[in-house]
């Protein structure tokens, strides 16, 4: 097994695009999500379970205004 020199660099690749402003999209669901929260009296640790349930219910939405 060849060892790595505490200050050889390492090469990272990603596919990721450049973060830029976010979508109306999450700004929807980081709206929804935040307010999800709030009423859950603010309780930490459920911040992926509010993301999650927050990011459903705005495509939920999406598809019911396009099918109108």
């Amino acid at each position: 097994m060849k060892s790595i020199e505490a200050n050889t660099p390492i090469p990272i690749t990603t596919k990721s695009q450049p973060i830029g402003p976010p979508s109306e999209f999450q700004e929807q669901v980081r709206v929804l999500a935040y307010q999800i929260y709030e009423q859950r009296g603010r309780a930490d640790g459920h911040d992926l379970d509010d993301w999650l349930q927050a990011e459903g219910e705005v495509r939920e939405k999406g598809k019911n205004a396009q099918a109108a």
